[in-house]
């Protein structure tokens, strides 16, 4: 004669036996890979120096301020404001020298004593072998100093698995209108092995 297990225990074998077959599915999201399996042949540091052109009035406008705080307003550093920009990067300082790519992303003035602003942008190179291909850099201008350094935290492309920094030097001011910022990368990465 077959005995009947109480209540409570036909409720534990139950979860017993849904624990065991969650435990049969794989709960690893993440494996370790070689370098190889993506064809990563070698690692290259690379050197690009360009010019930054940020129209700031005007009718043909690329860094538009989409957000302020009141103390914003009240002074000179722009605390609390947020602006998103699309400023061309081109090869020398001349207006019309060639553009190699263009800075898209935002700033935001985030020190309320010092001229200082976070940034988070990406470089979107347009021209050569880099054509396609992206830098992306986050981190503190002080725009104050005379040269600035920001980390590159990432790329895609030729830039795939980017690490380094950039340093940023204001080249010169046009009337308030259009800021010139001479731009030096120094980046390690893998990149497409067919690009190079």
């Amino acid at each position: 004669m077959a005995q009947i297990l109480p209540k409570h225990m036909y409720i534990i074998l139950t979860i017993f036996a849904f624990s065991l077959f969650i435990e049969g599915e794989s709960t690893e999201f993440a494996t370790s890979l070689p370098p190889k399996s993506l064809h990563l042949k070698h690692e290259k540091l690379t050197h690009l120096h360009f010019y930054w052109h940020e129209i700031i009035t005007g009718a043909n406008q690329t860094k538009v301020t989409v957000a302020q705080a009141p103390p914003s307003n009240t002074t000179k550093i722009f605390f609390g404001a947020i602006s998103v920009l699309d400023d061309a990067l081109r090869v020398g300082h001349g207006e019309n020298s060639t553009i190699v790519g263009r800075a898209q992303g935002m700033y935001a003035a985030s020190d309320d004593t010092t001229y200082s602003i976070l940034m988070a942008l990406t470089f979107k190179f347009t021209e050569g072998i880099y054509n396609g291909s992206t830098l992306s850099i986050l981190g503190r201008n002080q725009i104050s100093l005379p040269v600035r350094e920001v980390p590159i935290v990432g790329g895609t492309g030729v830039f795939r698995f980017a690490r380094g920094y950039t340093n940023i030097k204001t080249y010169k001011f046009i009337s308030e209108v259009i800021a010139i910022m001479e731009m030096n990368l120094y980046v390690y990465h893998y990149g497409d092995s067919e690009k190079y």
